[in-house]
């Protein structure tokens, strides 16, 4: 079986996505193989009857034959993966549920596998969360009682990245600190890297950057260690993308977001690939090189990928060229879910319409030295209010020299002042001053 580690959406959850279906590696002799591969011969459009024949199989307590015991697991694997595709969170969960006593007639790496597999499909269910962290804590108790130590640590972990896709920081950092503690201890590499990674992005959300950093450097530290998967590589290379993005470098944070993107869609993880691809884009779009971004589009790996999300920053990155503001708004107003769920896109684009604002006032009002609010709203086609707000803002961080009169619905600019440097003048005679006294005495 080749197993490999992922991301799925949102970032902030690992999972084990078994590539080989665990069905597949079993040889069945027994009576019940031959339902079993009836089930799994009908077209994907019979999906609802093989899981039928699934679930009949999964119901069946009293039989404990290992043959049988083979054909329950393959059946347990492809009946989750049935409720996963089908968005049945809650089916899914009855069946988690269900297979707990299953559990205590396999081995203890068989159950593990298997946990862990099926609480990965709540991955794959938008809104599922809350329901897979319930299961999670259910599961987490059992392994307690049963002694199941590394099945607990691999379930804390996906516990915490749960908690970061509900936003409940204070809770994840919270089962962060002890689990840490654990896996150093221990020495489990992998699960080490993959909790420092969730600890990363917990800091980025509560948005200390410093903590962040620290994080992700102790999980590429222990990574250097071990063998790193592809996607967990990739995973590593998106968080640090996301961190120099904070810190305004782009051009580096475009070169980590490709290597991510690259990793992600090697290992066919075509939800993070697609986050990767986004950003590369965003990216270009603040460095002011729009026009690189149809090379990357027409590329042989983003070609697949193509759909709104790709759309959407094609219509940012337009708008921006053309320095429209009216136009960035159309594109925000119409690809609502594509750029507003995203957090990471959210922040950097209200930070670019910001700047792309700032910058048609400025160019609008240069030739005046006082002009109506409402003149520049009309030439900017934006609402007097939210271009009254802006001014004042500007003039506050002093990027506009001048006052607004609010009496008389006026902007009053102010010629820039010549720099004054007779201070700059002074502090340069003194140290040439103590040069000389400091030689001659």
């Amino acid at each position: 079986v080749v197993v490999v580690r992922g991301v799925e959406e949102g970032g902030c959850v690992w999972r084990d996505d078994v590539t080989m279906a665990a069905a597949d590696e079993v040889e069945m002799t027994d009576p019940w193989s031959a339902d079993f591969d009836a089930a799994e011969a009908l077209p994907k459009d019979k999906a609802a009857d093989a899981a039928a024949v699934y679930q009949k199989i999964v119901n069946v307590e009293d039989e404990e034959a290992d043959e049988f015991l083979r054909v329950k697991e393959a059946s347990i694997y492809k009946l989750g993966s049935y409720f996963a595709d089908a968005r049945r969170a809650e089916d899914l969960a009855g069946l988690v549920r269900r297979t707990r006593p299953f559990l205590d007639k396999v081995s203890k790496a068989k159950a593990a596998k298997l946990v862990r597999t099926l609480t990965g499909y709540f991955l794959e269910i938008p809104g599922a969360a809350e329901v897979a962290a319930g299961l999670c804590e259910e599961f987490i108790e059992w392994a307690k009682t049963e002694k199941r130590t590394y099945l607990r640590q691999a379930l804390e972990a996906r516990l915490i990245g749960l908690q970061l896709e509900t936003q409940n920081y204070p809770a994840a950092l919270k089962l962060i600190a002890p689990l840490l503690k654990e896996l150093k201890k221990l020495d489990d590499k992998a699960l080490l890297v993959e909790v420092q990674l969730l600890e990363s992005k917990a800091y980025h959300s509560l948005s200390n950057v410093a903590k962040a950093k620290a994080a992700l450097t102790a999980a590429r530290t222990a990574a250097t260690a071990m063998y790193c998967p592809p996607a967990l590589q990739a995973a590593l290379d998106m968080q640090s993308g996301i961190l120099l993005a904070e810190e305004q470098d782009f051009r580096t944070a475009y070169s980590y977001f490709y290597e991510s993107f690259e990793g992600f869609d090697s290992t066919g993880v075509k939800s993070r690939a697609l986050f990767a691809l986004k950003y590369m884009l965003l990216s270009k779009v603040i460095l002011g090189l729009a026009d690189d971004i149809a090379g990357i589009m027409q590329g042989k790996l983003a070609l697949k990928y193509a759909g709104t999300g790709l759309d959407a920053l094609r219509g940012v990155a337009k708008a921006h060229s053309d320095r429209s503001l009216k136009e960035f708004e159309r594109t925000l107003r119409d690809f609502k879910g594509e750029l507003g769920d995203d957090p990471i896109i959210k922040v950097h684009l209200a930070a670019l319409y910001d700047t792309l604002m700032e910058n048609n006032l400025l160019r609008l009002i240069e030739p005046f030295s006082k002009v109506e609010i409402a003149h520049v709203a009309e030439l900017i086609e934006l609402p007097l209010s939210e271009v009254e707000v802006k001014l004042s803002q500007m003039i506050l961080d002093k990027k506009l020299a001048g006052i607004l009169d609010q009496g008389a619905g006026c902007l009053i600019v102010f010629d820039e002042a010549a720099a004054d440097e007779t201070y700059a003048a002074s502090l340069d005679t003194i140290q040439h001053m103590e040069k000389v006294v400091g030689a001659l005495y």
